[in-house]
């Protein structure tokens, strides 16, 4: 009789495990949905601007372009623009196959503009620009750059 009881629980417990796990998800849905759950809203302190640059370049050509970025970027912090991260992707991905991406941080869109025009008319920024302009695919005479 006891092996019977014990049997009749174990299914009894079963057969509420479902019906308890829908419960439970259909409250905290209800709770998520009607903002019980939910903070303050968040806004940024500043009006950073984060700028991302996806180069597409001559088949193989990638690694040279991620070269002349490390080695402009001193030049560029001496102008205010700030790398937070260059890389070459992963080449088990055909879809990234011939990128670099380049991703920097401005204090403000018109800081950003400022900045980038001085940077254009520094005279020591021409031989980076040279060296990098032929490993960037273009069509009909514009480079080929994602901008973000």
């Amino acid at each position: 009789m006891r092996v019977e009881s014990v049997a009749v629980c174990r299914r009894a417990i079963k057969a509420a495990v479902l019906p308890c796990v829908a419960l439970m998800s259909f409250l905290s849905g209800v709770a998520f949905h009607t903002g019980v759950t939910r903070g303050d809203r968040v806004e940024a302190a500043s009006d950073q601007v984060f700028q991302l640059m996806i180069y597409h370049t001559l088949p193989g050509k990638a690694p040279a372009l991620e070269s002349i970025f490390r080695d402009v970027s001193k030049l560029q912090a001496r102008h205010g623009l700030n790398a937070v991260g260059y890389w070459v992707p992963e080449k088990n991905d055909p879809a990234w196959e011939n990128t670099f991406v380049y991703v920097l941080a401005h204090p403000s869109r018109e800081t950003a503009e400022a900045n980038w025009n001085a940077l254009h008319a520094d005279p020591e920024f021409e031989p980076y620009f040279k060296a990098a302009a032929p490993l960037i695919q273009q069509t009909n005479g514009n480079y080929q750059v994602d901008l973000v």
